[in-house]
């Protein structure tokens, strides 16, 4: 028997919160519900790192959109109405600069508007695919389940980034420890090795005296090296910020061995994934892939899709266009051409995207796999190559000694 936080929605609507002793997750929620009470979260007590007492703003806005999308499917399915169940979010949210939106969101619903127009009301947290598919669920009044793909959406999209964020720190920093370690000694350990050659005025070998005259290069201007490296690295980056900068960036990303193949299997499966949750919803074609354009993050890939949306308006179809673009891998063209003939886009485009998060994840491995030990073997020739030098200068100094 273990003890369970809960989250609980009271058959009066107020939320409730405690915990409660039990075998397992699933017998703390069957005895919520033999009490009357819609359990809504169980299991390990949330940290919370702020005091109620303060305001605090910031925090993690796909976290707060997540839990959001979540909580929401989970009340509209047990079926709280729709302004109860935003009340009821808003006082179980976290940070209290989401909990002033939920609360806004709800304050325009009341005006009179839909839930997706005062969703659109703060676009900076809810995109146009979020606000495209819950219209379309409020059309169809299915918008429990709708909230429920949405949650499916955002979380395998979140598992995804963070998997190939967290794929790319280590080599990063590997490569950053070894730079770090290669300049290090040039600037300070072999300054001090080269003193005892001019102090002895000893003829030194040829690798040491290049070594030491690379060392001085270093210590003299390394400190404006790296000045124009970081100036070059702010204009790249307010360059990447310009439309064209983008393109050209995005465009580079795609080329480089490896890595581009992974980048592409990525915003391909990223495509698939926003296609499944609009076609599913019934969002038009054309205008689901507009919206899934804005979803991608490259802007190369995404500019293509432009001419498949007017293939689509030509009645060419979506594999065709698709095919044409040349951006997409080979595989996806086939998938949909499938789905078009059996009139399930829907699967297919699920299916594409479950293949292509796979495939990302192998690319990510294959790419770090090959990255990790050429940096590896990179740093050992720069290092060794210095330890050599020194070792023969030692020796040479030993010979003269004998």
């Amino acid at each position: 028997m273990a003890s369970y936080f809960f989250r609980a929605i009271a058959p009066g609507g107020k939320p409730r919160t405690g915990t409660l002793t039990g075998e397992n997750e699933k017998a703390v929620a069957r005895e919520l519900r033999s009490q009357g009470l819609v359990p809504v979260y169980v299991g390990t007590a949330p940290k919370r790192s702020f005091n109620p007492k303060l305001p605090q703003f910031g925090g993690g806005k796909r976290s707060d959109v997540l839990f959001f999308t979540q909580e929401l499917a989970t009340l509209l399915n047990a079926g709280v109405p729709l302004d109860r169940a935003l009340d009821i979010t808003s006082e179980l949210t976290v940070h209290d600069s989401f909990r002033f939106i939920v609360r806004d969101v709800l304050r325009v619903l009341k005006g009179g508007r839909s839930l997706a127009d005062s969703l659109a009301s703060h676009p900076e947290y809810f995109p146009p695919l979020y606000v495209n598919i819950v219209r379309a669920g409020e059309a169809s009044g299915s918008l429990g389940p709708v909230f429920t793909r949405l949650s499916e959406f955002e979380r395998t999209r979140d598992d995804l980034k963070s998997y190939i964020i967290s794929s790319m720190i280590y080599p990063a920093l590997l490569m950053l420890v070894g730079m770090c370690s290669i300049l290090v000694l040039m600037y300070f350990v072999v300054p001090r090795f080269a003193q005892v050659f001019q102090d002895s005025h000893m003829r030194m070998p040829l690798p040491t005296k290049m070594l030491i005259e690379v060392s001085a290069i270093v210590k003299m201007y390394g400190w404006i090296a790296i000045s124009a490296a970081i100036a070059a690295a702010v204009g790249l980056r307010t360059y990447v910020r310009t439309k064209a900068g983008k393109l050209w960036w995005d465009t580079m990303g795609l080329r480089v061995p490896l890595l581009g193949d992974a980048l592409r299997k990525a915003e391909t499966a990223r495509f698939a994934r926003a296609m499944e949750t609009l076609v599913t919803n019934s969002v038009p074609l054309v205008q689901a892939l507009s919206i899934a354009a804005a979803v991608l993050n490259n802007r190369k890939i995404a500019g293509s899709l432009d001419a498949v949306a007017q293939g689509v308006k030509r009645g060419e179809g979506l594999a065709g266009p698709l095919r044409r673009t040349g951006q997409f891998p080979p595989l996806a063209s086939h998938l949909l051409s499938v789905g078009e003939e059996t009139g399930r886009l829907d699967q297919m485009f699920a299916r594409m995207a479950d293949i292509y998060e796979n495939d990302t994840r192998a690319a990510i491995r294959r790419f770090t796999a090959l990255f990790e030990p050429l940096v590896i073997l990179i740093m050992g020739i720069f290092i060794g190559a210095l330890i050599l030098s020194m070792l023969l200068a030692i020796t040479s100094v030993n010979e003269v000694a004998v």
